[in-house]
């Protein structure tokens, strides 16, 4: 059978990496096709070598069996190949309909003015094809993140397009949001659209993909079965076998409190939460989105004002007025959105790692030590494991298991006692995810108080020592990581009409 899109031997270069080389996959009609790799291993640049983003300088595009030449996006568009990136690409100012046809609204007669009735209507038709209830004049800024990657996926088909990428579609997505990404995707594909599915998460592969296609280092591994056993999909990705050491919780309950928390409040996103966090000890944060764990870490770093109560460090009330004033009291804050957050992304790897503790390296408190500078850097780089062609290498031009290595680094550099990680592995791969893992636990060793949010309950159970569960704001639930559950965990997550835990 000819496939829908292929690729044969096809390499790239950038200054100082070799992205790939000689790399093949194929697409056929009506498929769900998983790519998996750890980040840095060439998926998303094969894709948008496809989407017109990238050329290519080596190999072949086939599409139906033809050789093919994209040279833009808008020429992968008029090929019928969509992408629906990671980070979403919409006007939140203006509507759906008006988003799906940017630049290509219907005029009316005199061909002067916008149609506004046919733009709606051929929004709803599209809408209609995806069982999708919305209406089309709905604002982006009103939608939520499932319902604008819907938007996207519209956009994409408004093309008729044949081949859709999804790069890691489900990154923002809770539970009952993917099962509905699933059953368009499902759709689609009775349709007979190829769609090219990226993703770290191994339960959704098995799920929704037809076939998988592993890449490790910008080459091409092998192409199997969704139904290959999970295991022999990690080993391909990775080239070694993860270790997987047994759960161990240390006895920290004599250990000093570094962070203690009491009565915080901030409207309704905060509510009488109170907590504490012992030197050597993981604490981990679960509950669905919108229960208030983000915006608790957010009051602890100082980021937002809080309407009352107390957070402490080793004993001492702070006052916290910015982030500035935690980090000196010793708080690093892993951000889950490392982009806005974590990271400068328009500046090099050594200035992201040395910027929070800069004043450590002026000689005379005026002139910067660049060695100094520089064998830090190196240090973490080597630490870490840090994928870079060189400390100079722009931030923004890592991959992002990289990415968040690199704010990590920051935080290590400044010798933070009390870490807190937001989604510390979203969008990271399996071997990433292992790296970090490891680095988590090695930290807490060292004495640090760790903190831990994750929407991944798997995550949460196998990072921490003891577990906090939240819901509308509340804390509904303190156990210990070793009587916790999933199912459990869940439960206490959608507690919404009990009172809050008492602290203790």
């Amino acid at each position: 059978m000819t496939a829908l899109i292929s690729v044969k031997n096809l390499s790239k270069s950038f200054p100082g990496v070799k992205a790939l080389q000689d790399v093949q996959f194929d697409l056929q009609t009506g498929e769900v096709h998983a790519l998996m790799g750890e980040n840095g291993a060439g998926k998303s640049t094969l894709m948008k070598i496809l989407a017109g983003v990238y050329t290519r300088d080596e190999g072949e595009v086939l599409l139906d069996g033809k050789p093919v030449e994209i040279t833009s996006p808008a020429h992968a568009q008029s090929l019928a190949i969509g992408i629906i990136h990671q980070e979403l690409y919409l006007m939140s100012h203006l509507t759906a309909a008006q988003n799906i046809f940017l630049g290509r609204e219907p005029k009316g007669k005199l061909g002067l003015f916008l149609d506004e009735d046919k733009l709606n209507s051929d929004t709803q038709a599209l809408f209609d094809r995806m069982n999708l209830v919305m209406p089309p004049d709905t604002r982006i800024s009103d939608l939520t993140v499932a319902r604008q990657q819907m938007v996207e996926i519209a956009k994409a088909l408004s093309h008729k397009s044949r081949v859709l990428i999804m790069d890691e579609p489900t990154a923002a997505l809770n539970s009952t949001e993917i099962d509905e990404l699933f059953r368009i995707i499902r759709q689609l594909r009775e349709e007979g659209v190829g769609i090219v599915y990226i993703s770290h998460k191994m339960d959704e592969i098995q799920r929704i993909a037809d076939r998988i296609t592993v890449m490790r280092d910008g080459r091409y591994i092998n192409t199997v079965s969704a139904q290959t056993p999970m295991p022999e999909i990690i080993a391909m990705m990775v080239g070694r076998k993860l270790e997987s050491a047994e759960k161990h919780i240390p006895d920290t309950a004599a250990n000093e409190v570094l962070l203690d928390v009491r009565g915080l409040n901030r409207g309704r996103a905060i509510r009488n939460v109170s907590f504490s966090v012992r030197r050597g000890e993981i604490l981990g944060f679960a509950g669905l989105m919108g229960a208030g764990r983000t915006e608790v870490a957010r009051a602890v770093f100082g980021a937002d004002a809080i309407d009352s109560g107390d957070v402490r460090v080793r004993g001492q009330v702070l006052k916290l007025k910015t982030p500035r004033d935690a980090v000196q009291a010793g708080i690093g804050y892993l951000s889950e959105d490392r982009k806005n957050f974590g990271l400068a992304t328009g500046m090099d790897v050594e200035s992201n790692i040395t910027l929070p503790s800069l004043r450590r390296w002026l000689k005379w408190g005026v002139f910067l030590n660049r060695s100094a500078i520089h064998a830090v850097g190196q240090e973490m780089v080597d630490k870490l494991r840090i994928k870079t062609p060189s400390l100079t290498q722009v931030s923004r031009l890592l991959s992002g298991g990289n990415q968040q290595k690199v704010v990590i680094a920051k935080w290590l550099v400044q010798d933070c006692e009390v870490l807190i990680f937001d989604e510390p592995t979203r969008g990271i791969d399996v071997g990433a995810k292992s790296e970090i893992y490891k680095l988590v636990n090695d930290l807490a060793a060292q004495g640090k108080a760790i903190i831990v949010i994750s929407s991944e309950l798997s995550e949460v159970l196998h990072l921490s020592h003891r577990i906090l569960v939240m819901c509308e704001g509340r804390i509904t639930g303190d156990v210990s990581a070793l009587d916790a559950t999933q199912e459990s965990l869940m439960a206490l997550a959608t507690r919404r009409e009990e009172q809050a835990v008492p602290f203790h």
